[in-house]
């Protein structure tokens, strides 16, 4: 692809329409008088090329690029550049089909910048990609060389050379893309962990925060169902006692009726005893007044007598005590007075002991004849009111009795009339649950009907299920098997289309294999097959060739190979797997079988140094040989090795091309398989979450009338024990 033509208008120094013919497909020149505007030719190229540096076109913005600066009338500068597109090799990706590509740049003062690509709206990534395809990039820093520059490019370190290539060969576009997302995946990236954290942190809470709201609902309604259900053995609980309690009122109404006959009874005879007892408390009075007279005499003389002996000690030791303390001072002297004084004080204490547990003992003595006076005539007064004694053996006086029973009556009554009314009430309240037990039983049926209906169902349901043998989860699993090999797919298929249009695919082993063929293959790596010499002939006077090739015609090709003597001699010299001949190690269609052994077809290969040497150099064998390191053992005598290029091989490349290919087929035909049984699995898949549904309904409904028939059994059995009880 090479300019044919130049359209500037507004551009600089040139403020009218100008195009520029003739341009030479190889090299050009631009020549004139200073102020003539070469430079701004240049400059236009670089303009629509899209340079980013405006100082290698001597302006700061792009506004100073129009015409005066827009002072002269003009407002927009306009280049456009007709590209040769008939080299359809060279032609960029995508434009294949066109002859000619004219691409245009408008620059307005005021508006904005755009391109247009055949007459059609483009934006700049585009433009930009379409020339990099083509190994166009302005914006390579040896893009443009200027004077003086030219050492300084001669003189470039490696990394710089590696640029200019990566530039020249295309890739420096994929570079750039791959830059760019990487950028795209770490912004996705950032945005999947701020989603993620919304996820942990806002939604996650909340859906768990639901889920215990439901739990605690359902478990809300399962109390609500059982508090309904002790309601109702609440109900028949309180009927069952107010049955026991009427039976037990008229128990206790019977016997107080007859305590009542008792109790009169009783009162009789205490009116006969009430006479006998006045009698025998006149003859009692008069005894006790003889007693007490004489016993109170006695106790009176001995008590005084006891408290004029403690008067009197009592006054002997207060005299003692102040004599002890007048002598105190005196101690040493009067030491033996002490003594004595303190044995008579121990026998008089003694003395006072004794008088006083006598003392003690009158008093308990009297106390015990004054409680016996008080009770004697407490009795008195009891039998002179009409004292008796009731069934526990206390005594109480007959208006007491009386009142007493009198107050038992009036309580057996109220508590009757209570059973009574209890009893009327009861007996209502049964009459309206024996009309829902008779409900209950109709109803009890139909339930039990439904149930064994709806197990039928269930049991049903459940057996195709099995029938159907579907693992549930089964369809998205695949859904998702599906998505991962449509994505890597995609990845493999971008990959290829990097690859597919500088290198061809061929099968190779392993790495060490594939530098020991590109070394036996040498500059022969880099040549050209065709099917006949004509082709050849063809491709040289029309294919436009940039540099010199080689080509093989297969039609005239003269391939040597070794015999399998040479091959069986060289393998068991070093072993079976340490030998091989350069062409069993290289994939390749029968058709170019002939450029195969043009090219591997008389070399060896061998595993070290030493087992090279011995095969190379045998009578036997005298054939050229290689080894897995690249060196070199030929039997003329010359030896080649030493360090290898550390740049990527091209068979390396190829290489890389064929794994890529291999896994994209692999891929696919692992998508494929998912389709097929994702396809075979949707209507099972379909059929099986109908069917659940179904079956987890009857479940539940199943659980609910089993509820209802416990519930309506146990207010049955409660029934049956109530009729019991009343037989």
């Amino acid at each position: 692809m090479h300019i044919k033509s130049i359209i500037i208008e507004g551009f600089k120094s040139y403020a009218q329409r100008t195009e520029i013919n003739g341009f030479d497909p190889l090299f050009n020149a631009i020549t004139g008088l200073n102020g003539s505007g070469k430079s701004n030719i240049l400059d236009s190229i670089c303009f629509l090329l899209g340079i980013s540096n405006l100082s290698h076109v001597r302006a700061s913005n792009l506004q100073d690029l129009v015409y005066k600066n827009g002072q002269a009338g003009i407002t927009k500068a306009t280049v456009s550049i007709t590209f040769d597109n008939s080299n359809k090799s060279q032609s960029p990706l995508g434009f294949e089909t066109h002859d000619e590509i004219t691409i245009t740049r408008q620059v307005v003062i005021g508006g904005r910048n755009k391109y247009l690509i055949n007459g059609v709206n483009a934006n700049n990534t585009r433009v930009q990609d379409l020339f990099c395809s083509v190994g166009l990039n302005v914006n390579n820093p040896h893009f443009l060389i200027m004077q003086g520059r030219i050492t300084k490019v001669l003189n470039m370190k490696p990394p710089e050379i590696l640029a200019m290539i990566e530039e020249a060969a295309g890739t420096r576009m994929y570079e750039c893309k791959k830059i760019g997302a990487q950028k795209t995946i770490e912004k996705k990236e950032a945005k999947l962990k701020e989603i993620q954290t919304i996820l942990d942190e806002e939604i996650t809470p909340t859906m768990q925060k639901l889920q215990e709201e439901r739990s605690s609902y359902l478990e809300y309604q399962k109390l609500m169902r059982e508090i309904q259900h002790l309601s109702r053995l609440y109900v028949a609980w309180l009927f069952v006692c107010a049955e026991e309690t009427k039976t037990k009122s008229a128990e206790n109404l019977r016997v107080m009726k007859e305590n009542i006959a008792k109790m009169q009874t009783s009162m009789a005879e205490n009116e006969g005893k009430v006479k006998e007892l006045t009698a025998q408390i006149h003859e009692l009075q008069k005894k006790k007044d003889q007693e007490i007279n004489g016993v109170l005499k006695t106790l009176e003389e001995s008590l005084a007598e006891v408290q004029r002996v403690d008067t009197k000690a009592q006054s002997a030791l207060d005299m003692k005590k102040q004599n002890l303390k007048d002598e105190t001072k005196k101690k040493k002297e009067l030491i033996k007075s002490m003594e004595e004084d303190k044995k008579m004080l121990v026998v008089k204490e003694k003395e006072v002991a004794k008088f006083t547990e006598q003392l003690l003992t009158l008093q308990e003595e009297g106390q015990k004849e004054s409680d016996a006076l008080a009770a004697a005539e407490q009795h008195f007064k009891a039998v002179s009111a009409g004292l008796s004694t009731n069934e526990d053996g206390e005594e109480a006086t007959l208006a007491g009795q009386m009142m007493a029973c009198k107050n038992d009556m009036s309580k057996a009554d109220t508590e009757a009339k209570q059973a009574q009314m209890t009893l009327k009430h009861a007996q209502a309240e049964l009459k309206t649950k024996q009309a829902e037990v008779k409900k209950m039983d109709s109803g009890y049926k139909k339930d039990q009907d439904a149930l064994n209906s709806v197990r039928s169902n269930r049991e049903k349901l459940q057996t195709e299920l099995e029938k159907l043998n579907y693992e549930d989860g089964k369809e998205e699993k695949l859904l998702d098997q599906k998505d991962n090999y449509q994505e890597r797919l995609l990845i493999l298929k971008r990959h290829m289309k990097i690859w597919s249009h500088a290198f061809l695919t061929s099968a190779l082993t392993t790495k060490t294999q594939r530098e020991a063929l590109e070394v036996v293959a040498g500059g022969r790596l880099y040549n050209i097959v065709v099917d006949t010499e004509v082709t050849g002939k063809k491709l040289l006077e029309k294919g436009e060739l940039q540099r010199r090739y080689t080509i093989i015609p297969l039609n005239k090709i003269s391939a040597k190979t070794l015999n399998d003597r040479v091959v069986s001699t060289a393998k068991n010299l070093v072993g079976e797997n340490n030998a091989h001949t350069a062409l069993s190690l290289v994939g390749y269609e029968s058709d170019l079988r002939k450029a195969m052994e043009y090219v591997f077809g008389s070399t060896l290969v061998c595993d070290t140094l030493d087992n090279a040497k011995r095969v190379a150099f045998d009578k036997q064998v005298m054939t050229k040989t290689v080894t897995l390191g690249g060196d070199i053992f030929d039997p003329q005598g010359t030896l080649s090795g030493g360090a290898r290029s550390q740049s990527a091989s091209v068979l390396t490349s190829l290489q890389t091309v064929k794994d890529v290919q291999d896994q994209l087929i692999e891929k696919e035909k692992h998508l494929k398989d998912t389709e097929v049984l994702l396809t075979s699995v949707k209507t099972t898949a379909e059929k099986y979450r109908q069917l659940k549904q179904q079956f987890e309904l009857k479940v539940e409904e199943e659980q609910i009338l089993q509820a209802k028939l416990q519930q309506a059994l146990f207010i049955s059995n409660r029934r049956s024990l109530r009729d019991c009880a009343r037989q």
